[in-house]
C-alpha cells in the first residue's frame, strides 16, 4: 500500500512510514480523539514558555522587562509637576508695618512741633520707607521664578542678570516649610529645601502660596524619582 501523507509505497503490515514516519494503522487519530484536550493544554504550556517564558525567565529579566514596559509608555520622560513665583501676599505683614510707621512719624511730627524742618525730615524718612519696600517687592516679584518637574527643581533669579540653578529632586535630603500666624491667615509660606547639592546645600524659599500643597509635591517628586532610579540600578 501507499503512504497517504508521502505517497511511499509500503508494507501492508507496516505500522509506520519509513520515509515521513506517519502511523499508518490508524492509531494516531484513536489517541488523539481519546483526549483531545491533552494535546492543545501541552501546546499552550510548551508555547508560553518558549523563547525566555515564565520557565526560563529570572526575577531580574522580568524587572528589568517592565522597566524596558514602562520606558515604553513614557514613565522616563520628564514631567512638569509645578511652576509658580514669589507671591505678594507674603509681603502683607511688610505693607502693614510701613503704614503703622508712616503714621507714627506723621504723629510724632505733629506732636513734636518742630516746625517745617522736622516735617521735611519725617516726609523723606517716608519717602525712603516705601521705596524701600517697593524694590524690594518688585525684586521679589519679578525676579524671582520656581519650577517643578519629576526629576529637577529650577530656581531661576534676577531682572537685568538672569541666572538658573537646579537641583535633582533625588538629592534633595529634607524638605520642610514654615509659616508665621500672618502666614497662615494668608495661605502662603517659605519652604526650605537641605541637599546634598554643592552650590545650594540649604535652599530658602520665601513667599511660596498653597505652601503644604508645594512641599507635598516636592516630597512626593524625590520619593518618586528615588523609586525610579533604584529600579535601574537594580535591573542593571
Amino acid at each position: 500500500m501507499k503512504c497517504r501523507v508521502c505517497g511511499t509505497e509500503v508494507v501492508d503490515t507496516s505500522v509506520y512510514c519509513h520515509r515521513c514516519g506517519e502511523r499508518l494503522d490508524g492509531g494516531g487519530q484513536a489517541e488523539t480523539s481519546d483526549n483531545p484536550a491533552r494535546e492543545p493544554a501541552e501546546s499552550r504550556r510548551e508555547s508560553s514558555w518558549s523563547d525566555g517564558g515564565p520557565r526560563n525567565q529570572t526575577a531580574t529579566e522580568r524587572l528589568r522587562g517592565s522597566i524596558e514596559s514602562a520606558r515604553a509608555g513614557g514613565d522616563d520622560v520628564e514631567e512638569e509637576l509645578w511652576q509658580g513665583g514669589y507671591c505678594g501676599k507674603a509681603m502683607m505683614g511688610s505693607w502693614a508695618l510701613g503704614v503703622l510707621l508712616t503714621i507714627g512719624l506723621l504723629v510724632l511730627a505733629a506732636v513734636v512741633g518742630g516746625g517745617a524742618v522736622l516735617w521735611w525730615i519725617v516726609l523723606g524718612a517716608v519717602v525712603v520707607l516705601w521705596a524701600y519696600l517697593v524694590v524690594v517687592y518688585a525684586r521679589r516679584r519679578l525676579g524671582v521664578h520656581y519650577r517643578l518637574t519629576s526629576q529637577r527643581f529650577f530656581h531661576e533669579k534676577g531682572i537685568l542678570v538672569h541666572r538658573t540653578d537646579l537641583i535633582e529632586v533625588i538629592d534633595m535630603d529634607d524638605i520642610a516649610y514654615s509659616q508665621t500666624i500672618v502666614d497662615r491667615l494668608l495661605g502662603v509660606g517659605t519652604i526650605r529645601i537641605a541637599s546634598s547639592d554643592r552650590s545650594h546645600p540649604d535652599l530658602v524659599i520665601p513667599g511660596i502660596a498653597n505652601v503644604r500643597d508645594v512641599a507635598a509635591k516636592l516630597h512626593e517628586a524625590r520619593h518618586a524619582e528615588r523609586i525610579r532610579r533604584g529600579l535601574h540600578i537594580e535591573a542593571i
